[in-house]
């Protein structure tokens, strides 16, 4: 398929037409014209958004030129990597601790990236490729996590971010692998953060714009809109007046099997030796029995994990004049 058109000018007749190409191919791969990635040189391909939303992003922000294989919109690829999928570990410390060390994530990391628990293994091998031939400080992964830090440290655009890696990769010696691109540096990151969904919610707390409701535009319950009221009190469409952060737990709970040693702890209680009249785990309490009790089918497997529930609220900024608070709900494993 041709894409010349993305280094054309916005304005341009062949940019409008590539455009729509782009769209109507994504719709005829993916069977879908609500849940699509968003190449847009500020989405990256991290945010699902409709059709519309994805035509104004492409115009107003540009695509992405460095998307050249359109995989996240049905383009076939093949896995160009054979790291192995045996994460090791040595004396219980990961060979990638570093990383928790370093990295901060912030609102606008990995989107939908990370869904698969292997591309953890997979991005090990970045680990052990020095960031340019004979170095051995820096590896690839070790001096992206140093450079992505500053970008969420000082706040720095991924436009200002992008620039920052071809000159970094300008100034060291040839054959370096410093991606050149905020895409390529997210893809090769995307690996460390997890998936998460964020789902439009009602301002009243009445629904959540999905399944029936994805396409609504007005609460059926208490008829306010979906979108944000601007302060000339108009209305933004495409900007949710309220907005849910839902973590999926499921691949979570794949990476924790993934380590060795995590596996044993999530497995100890059935392993270890219980002592009369004595609380050493949770599996000595009445709830844990109780429910073990009332399903014996999941009780008997070792692997099923038992979840708390905890919800409290905080204010982000530390100020009591600020109205904006959290409310996270937690599941800890028990």
């Amino acid at each position: 398929m041709d894409k010349s058109w993305m280094h054309s000018d916005r304005r341009s007749k062949a940019y409008e037409f590539g455009v729509e190409a782009f769209l109507n191919f994504a719709v005829e791969n993916l069977l879908t014209t609500t849940h699509i990635h968003c190449p847009c040189v500020k989405c990256v391909n991290l945010k699902l958004f409709g059709v519309g939303i994805i035509r104004d992003h492409v115009y107003f922000n540009g695509i992405d030129q460095s998307y050249k294989n359109w995989t996240f919109h049905g383009e076939p690829w093949e896995a160009t990597t054979n790291a192995s999928r045996n994460v090791e570990e040595d004396d219980g410390h990961s060979r990638y601790s570093f990383v928790s060390e370093e990295i901060d994530m912030d609102d606008n990391d990995f989107g939908d990236f990370g869904s698969d628990p292997y591309e953890f293994a997979n991005v090990i091998g970045d680990g052990d490729q020095p960031v340019y031939p004979g170095c051995r400080k820096y590896t690839k992964l070790s001096a992206l996590v140093k450079l992505y830090n500053l970008k969420a440290k000082h706040e720095m655009s991924d436009v200002c971010f992008t620039e920052l890696l071809i000159l970094q990769g300008d100034l060291l010696p040839e054959g370096n692998t410093i991606p050149t691109s905020m895409y390529e540096a997210k893809k090769t990151l995307c690996a460390l953060g997890l998936s998460y969904e964020k789902m439009h919610a009602c301002p009243n707390d009445c629904i959540l714009y999905r399944k029936e409701y994805e396409d609504s535009t007005n609460c059926p319950t208490c008829g306010i809109s979906r979108w944000k009221e601007g302060k000339d009190s108009i209305l933004k469409e495409g900007v949710p007046a309220k907005v849910v952060w839902y973590f999926p737990p499921i691949p979570r709970f794949k990476r924790m099997f993934q380590s060795h040693e995590t596996a044993k702890s999530l497995t100890w209680h059935a392993a270890r030796k219980s002592i009369e009249g004595q609380m050493s785990h949770p599996a000595d309490s009445p709830s844990w029995k109780l429910l073990d009790d009332k399903w014996p089918e999941f009780g008997n497997e070792p692997r099923n994990l038992r979840l708390a529930l905890s919800s409290d609220g905080f204010n982000p900024h530390s100020s009591l004049s600020s109205r904006y608070s959290c409310w996270p709900v937690i599941l800890v494993c028990a």
